[in-house]
């Protein structure tokens, strides 16, 4: 179902986010912010669930504001209030209106996934050749960057090769979303790692302003002409949660077998078994979810945000 929020146009809506325009004074949307709302929505093998996760768009939401707080020296990032309605307090934030790159700026601290079947076919990653005799979740010599297509919703994102996104945005731009993307991970790790978390793989977001190129909102960007030097490249959309990131228990990493997650892997792995009755790949939506599938996977993202966050999550409290 979809929120209306008075004084606010929806513009977009995602598997998850809700993106809205603030009105002006004479019912006009406003062109240099949004309105960002995280969902209790959950998605998995890109069906939306119709059960919610409770309290899941509060959790991400507090998690990457913490972290657009240990960043900042890293890079910008597009929040501006999160002075909201208190339809969405907890889980709306203000942002920045941006050009989002047309990219998926995906780094890899750890070997698995999609990346290790393409690994065992190939010894490389979007390219990358990577040392042999690697396994599940074999750690990397170094975090590498293995982007991938920004595919519409309901399809899947393929992964590209690094010389592919300098064709499209630039080599310098291509530079410096990729830099960005490797020291976010490696921040990222720094810091989790402290906490008891590895974070084995990250997706994040960048967007630019595009008023120093005379553009308004919404106008087409020749991103293979944007100087980097010229623009502000923004962090946005959310950074380093349990559903950008595969977030594992580093007390419990085994490098060759499947590593204990805080994401949705449990619902994942329930959707596939033989009690959920569902055939990912045929033409049914997946079923509703069960109670205790529900609780396990709101615990793994409580877990994860209070193993993180070094305090008690309070769904009462936003802002504790």
């Amino acid at each position: 179902m979809t929120l209306q929020l008075p004084g606010h146009e929806l513009i977009h809506s995602g598997k998850v986010r809700g993106l809205y325009a603030p009105l002006d004074a004479d019912g006009r949307a406003e062109h240099d912010r949004l309105l960002l709302v995280a969902s209790d929505r959950i998605s998995a093998y890109d069906h939306i669930l119709d059960t919610p996760i409770p309290d899941k768009g509060e959790i991400l939401t507090r998690m990457s504001l913490w972290w657009f707080d240990q960043l900042a020296d890293l890079v910008p990032h597009h929040v501006l209030s999160t002075d909201v309605p208190d339809e969405v307090v907890g889980r709306g934030v203000y942002v920045r209106r941006l050009a989002m790159l047309p990219v998926e700026c995906v780094a890899r601290a750890h070997l698995t996934g999609g990346g290790l079947a393409e690994y065992a076919a190939t010894g490389t990653v979007s390219g990358v050749r990577l040392p042999e005799g690697l396994v599940d979740g074999s750690r990397l010599p170094e975090p590498v960057f293995t982007p991938s297509t920004k595919a519409p919703q309901g399809e899947h994102d393929e992964p590209i090769s690094y010389a592919r996104v300098e064709e499209i945005v630039g080599p310098r731009l291509a530079a410096r979303v990729r830099d960005l993307t490797v020291r976010i991970l490696a921040r990222g790790n720094e810091i989790a790692a402290e906490r008891g978390i590895l974070i084995a793989d990250t997706k994040v977001e960048f967007g630019i302003d595009v008023t120093p190129l005379g553009l308004g909102a919404g106008e087409e960007v020749d991103w293979a002409a944007v100087d980097p030097d010229e623009v502000q490249v923004v962090l946005a959309d959310e950074v380093l949660t349990p559903d950008s990131s595969r977030f594992w228990r580093a007390a419990d990493w085994e490098p060759g077998r499947t590593q204990t997650s805080y994401d949705k892997q449990v619902l994942r792995d329930w959707l596939t078994s033989a009690d959920s009755g569902w055939d990912r790949h045929g033409d049914t939506p997946p079923p509703d979810l069960p109670a205790e599938v529900v609780e396990l996977t709101r615990a793994r993202y409580v877990e994860a945000f209070e193993t993180l966050m070094s305090r008690n999550y309070d769904s009462a409290h936003p802002s504790a």
